[in-house]
């Protein structure tokens, strides 16, 4: 039913993180994929992929892509009826899937449902609670993947901002509905983009 998308490049640090909270999921694991695009990485990202391997599917870049390449990569190995977005630095509460899922399984109507997150630092430290919709980040919104494809996924072109282009663009046709639950956890760190 949904596949977790997960870009990561050099993210040897906190990948093993970003995976274990998608596998401890209350939601069953027969209703999930997480699909893993390791985009050319330097360090030992690979290795940490491979402790993973017999419960995600791992697509290697054999260069270096850019992460909307790599989203679009994974994307389009998917048959789901449901995308979303983790990446792979952040990591979710145990009921993220669980919810966002059931919020948008049982309203037909909705197009796609992002949920509050919660700013942390390296330690995992609090930083503060952040609202989807006026705080708009590019992860943690579960979309009906009909409507994300026919949008045109992610615009390969450009390096930064990828998620703002798309959230644009998806947002000039349907509608992202908030689920006021603060189920993803955003890491703010000296690497981020």
């Amino acid at each position: 039913m949904i596949s977790v998308i997960v870009p990561v490049y050099n993210g040897e640090r906190f990948i093993g993180r970003c995976l274990r909270s998608l596998l401890h999921q209350t939601l069953s694991k027969e209703k999930y994929e997480i699909i893993v695009i390791n985009d050319a990485s330097k360090d030992k990202t690979a290795y940490a992929l491979e402790l993973f391997k017999e419960d995600i599917k791992i697509i290697n870049n054999e260069k270096n892509l850019g992460l909307p390449a790599s989203l679009n990569k994974g994307i389009i190995s998917s048959n789901s009826k449901f995308i979303i977005r983790v990446d792979s630095d952040d990591y979710v509460s145990t009921h993220f899937l669980e919810i966002l899922f059931e919020f948008l399984y049982q309203n037909e109507y909705m197009h796609a449902a992002s949920c509050d997150y919660v700013l942390v630092d390296d330690n995992e430290k609090v930083l503060s609670r952040k609202n989807c919709l006026t705080d708009p980040i590019g992860c943690g919104i579960m979309f009906r993947a009909h409507y994300f494809k026919e949008i045109g996924l992610y615009d390969e072109e450009l390096l930064r901002h990828e998620d703002a282009d798309l959230r644009k663009r998806f947002e000039s046709k349907y509608k992202i509905f908030r689920v006021e639950m603060p189920l993803y956890r955003y890491r703010r760190h000296s690497k981020n983009i």
